[in-house]
């Protein structure tokens, strides 16, 4: 039998997949990591222990579990969290810690200066985006400035995946829906790599050679087979960022499909039939030549129900403390007997893109218990999340199926509530493995086992849950809005304290 291997790097955690062409699932393995917070506002991984060690346990334990022999497996995928900033040296060697996605807003002050060198609507026609914490191409120009000794040493700038598939064949690749998160120095018109915005960044020959996520990059050197038991000669794909992965793992792959994940943050991703720029949200090209994708995240969902739990509920054994406080929450009533949650600790990505944003509870009295504050928190991930879907709407681009996936999808309280306040309907896939599952299918497609529409298949549609929103949440909603409004001043004079 034919088999193919997938895994993902996460925030958090390593997830991966041993599937039959079926998609029959017959191993899973994981490992946890942390996300480092060296000082506020900065996000880090360990790339030798995060991203390859993790893969190398994990494409282990598949191994052994599965009793598969590493010859049957024709063909590997891997994702990871990005775009990330990762200088490396001749060798491959990292030369610092990952630099993470848009949760890192260490670059600030470049994205400002080369926003205002450019011109903000110059580039994004050039590139599709504004330049935002989400962009790579200033964290470049962050470390050209402030770790010069680093930056005269480094070969190439990988993002996470690119940093895996180079371990597991030698090759230097980045797929283009990660490329477009390189502004301003790829161009989403002639999907290349460019430097005439802006030419004192980096050399365009640092930066990894562009394919598309379906294109086998590579096949397993023997020094990674040796480390990983994988095959010498096994192809491996280009790869992707994780939230593609796993929106192409529950069949969002027609213009109108729309994926909500419930991770980390909230990732959304749109297929749009055709492109469509605007600096509150982010554009890419999709996993697939000639199509287009329409992106939007917050800075922190299931981060800031971890923070709550460490925080706020030491008792409870960390195995099943979410459960339990959902349980809580559930005696709390729509609007968490008015409370209200700003839920920026880690400021916001789309559409405000502030990284100054600060989070705060609102109408806290004597009464209030802790069910009342985790649901409030929950509504305001929710209400953060409508701000997203109204800017969709605003741009024409309401979805005409909404799939929600990721370790959220458990939680019945925070679907129905993020359904209640953005007045979508969501359906549950049958498999909410995630992004490794994606990227098993993906190297499958690759090779010519399965064909794209197989996915449906692997992964039919579970169930749909429909809500409506409510006049309580409406108010609320408005509420939401005005209190991030009136507190902005406030947020960025905390911030320079």
């Amino acid at each position: 039998m034919a088999y193919t291997l997938g895994i993902d790097i996460g925030t958090y955690e390593t997830k991966g997949v041993l599937v039959d062409t079926n998609g029959v699932i017959h191993a899973q393995a994981a490992r946890g990591h942390k996300m480092l917070v060296p000082q506020p506002g900065w996000a880090e991984h360990r790339p030798e222990e995060d991203w390859w060690g993790d893969f190398v346990y994990v494409a282990k334990a598949l191994l052994a579990d599965s009793g598969v022999d590493p010859s049957e497996i024709k063909a590997v995928a891997c994702s990871a969290i990005g775009p990330c900033m990762l200088p490396v040296d001749e060798d491959g060697a990292p030369l610092m810690n990952g630099v993470l996605y848009g949760v890192d807003g260490r670059a600030e002050a470049e994205v400002r200066e080369l926003t205002d060198r450019i011109g903000e609507d110059r580039i994004i026609a050039r590139c599709g985006n504004a330049l935002t914490s989400q962009s790579v191409g200033p964290k470049i120009l962050w470390l050209k400035r402030h770790r010069p000794d680093l930056f005269a040493r480094t070969a190439h700038i990988l993002t996470s995946t690119s940093f895996l598939v180079q371990r597991l064949t030698g090759e230097v690749v980045i797929d283009h829906y990660t490329a477009a998160n390189f502004s301003p120095l790829y161009d989403v018109a002639t999907q290349t790599w460019i430097d005439d915005l802006a030419d004192n960044i980096v050399p365009l020959d640092k930066l990894p050679r562009l394919l598309w996520s379906n294109e086998v990059a590579g096949t397993i050197t023997p020094a990674a087979a040796a480390e990983t038991g994988l095959a010498v000669g096994t192809p491996v794909t280009a790869g992707t960022i994780d939230a593609a992965a796993e929106a192409f793992s529950v069949g969002v792959d027609q213009p109108g499909d729309m994926m909500m994940m419930y991770g980390s943050t909230i990732f959304i991703i749109l297929r749009a039939q055709t492109q469509v720029s605007d600096p509150r949200i982010w554009y890419a090209p999709w996993l697939f030549e000639g199509e287009h994708a329409l992106m939007a995240g917050l800075a922190t969902s299931g981060t800031l129900t971890h923070w709550f739990r460490d925080q706020l509920a030491p008792d409870l054994d960390p195995a099943t403390a979410f459960p339990m406080l959902a349980e809580e929450a559930a005696t709390s009533p729509p609007g968490a007997n008015g409370l209200l949650m700003l839920p920026y600790f880690s400021g916001e990505r789309t559409p405000i893109h502030d990284v100054n944003a600060k989070g705060a509870i609102f109408g806290l009295n004597l009464t209030h218990t802790r069910g009342d504050m985790y649901r409030a928190l929950i509504e305001g991930i929710a209400h953060g999340t409508r701000h997203v879907t109204d800017t969709f709407a605003q741009l024409g681009q309401s979805p005409a199926r909404l799939l929600a996936v990721g370790g959220g999808t458990k939680n019945a309280l925070w679907l129905q509530a993020t359904s209640d306040i953005t007045g979508i309907d969501q359906i549950v896939c049958e498999k909410t493995t995630g992004a490794s599952y994606g990227d098993a299918f993906m190297a499958a497609l690759a090779v010519g086992l399965v064909e794209r529409a197989d996915i449906n298949q692997w992964n039919p549609v579970q169930q749909t849950i429909t809500a409506h929103p409510t006049d309580t949440y409406d108010r609320a909603h408005a509420l939401f809005r005005r209190l991030y409004e009136q507190t902005k001043d406030i947020a960025a004079d905390l911030g320079a304290l």
